[in-house]
């Protein structure tokens, strides 16, 4: 099952107390996978599309007990996607559908369908119901990447003014969430992993929600493991060549004028250095009499390179 798949199925069997929470959830399911048909005798009923049987379970059983409105369902086997299947809740009565239309605000004064099902306000006066609302929408087009990979929280919306309200509600949670359009529909998404938590948490989806966590927590140690381990063996990379071009150095102050020339510390050092052509300047420092420390004998390689350096000059004139 996908991280996705498992978020609406946690989502799924959490079924809020409060009737308006209810409401509010029912109302971004509706706006975000229903269709509403009237007959040609002005008959209304309203139909939720899903593909997932978690999303249509919790329509459902809210429909039953915010309404207790009796629902049908259908399945439809995909020819081609032999394991994809829709999964079609209808509410077939008129006086049904102007009930539940007309509490989640689908339905204006004059019994008019309101344009594009967009959201009325006074369905998320409270947080709660605004949490409820979210969670409708992701119920309905949402998903979550696999957080092993990757993080991406997306909600698809119909119209850019859908993308706009609910965009609006996840700010209210300081979500950083944006819009992005994608052929004909509008995505509302966010990218951070942290802020995948936050709206895990206002969702109420508790369990993904830890499981995100711990995954995140896994990945950064694997992620500080990997820069320290690339950061140490740079400088091991650099010590290595630095130490072979001190080794050059000396090796040619030898050939060419004898290592003798070099003053008493500078020879110390240089045999040192060519006995021990791995040792760190530190190692370097503790072999001399008497010891030096790491500027010291730093300072004292630097001395025979210039040396090597101004003999090298020399020869070329």
């Amino acid at each position: 099952m996908s991280f996705s798949r498992e978020v609406k199925e946690e989502l799924s069997r959490n079924i809020s107390t409060s009737r308006h929470c209810q409401i509010a959830e029912i109302a971004a399911i509706l706006s975000l996978c229903g269709r509403i048909t009237i007959s040609d005798k002005d008959q209304y009923s309203v139909k939720v599309h899903t593909e997932n049987i978690a999303v249509a379970r919790k329509c459902f059983t809210l429909l039953k007990k915010t309404f207790n409105i009796d629902t049908e369902i259908s399945i439809r086997q995909n020819v081609y996607l032999k394991k994809s299947r829709t999964y079609t809740i209808v509410v077939k009565g008129h006086e049904a559908s102007i009930d539940l239309l007309s509490a989640v605000k689908l339905l204006d004064q004059d019994g008019d369908i309101c344009e594009n099902m967009s959201l009325d306000n006074t369905i998320v006066m409270k947080d709660c119901c605004k949490r409820a609302y979210i969670r409708g929408a992701f119920l309905a087009t949402g998903s979550i990447s696999n957080p092993n990979s990757s993080y991406h929280f997306e909600i698809v919306c119909a119209t850019m003014q859908k993308a706009k309200e609910l965009k609006g509600l996840l700010d209210r949670f300081q979500l950083d969430a944006k819009i992005v359009a994608r052929k004909k529909h509008f995505v509302v998404y966010i990218k951070e992993g942290s802020a995948i938590v936050d709206a895990l948490n206002i969702m109420e989806a508790h369990v993904a929600l830890m499981n995100l966590e711990n995954i995140r927590i896994l990945k950064e140690m694997r992620n500080s493991v990997n820069r320290k381990v690339n950061c140490e063996t740079a400088n091991l990379n650099k010590t290595i060549k630095t130490a072979y071009k001190q080794i050059e150095d000396i090796k040619y102050i030898e050939r060419v004028k004898g290592l003798s020339s070099l003053s008493e510390t500078l020879e110390e050092v240089a045999l040192v250095r060519l006995d021990n052509p791995e040792a760190s300047l530190q190692e370097l420092g503790t072999m001399l009499d008497p010891p030096v420390g790491k500027s010291g004998v730093n300072h004292r390689l630097r001395k025979i390179s210039e040396i090597a350096q101004d003999m090298r000059q020399a020869s070329l004139q």
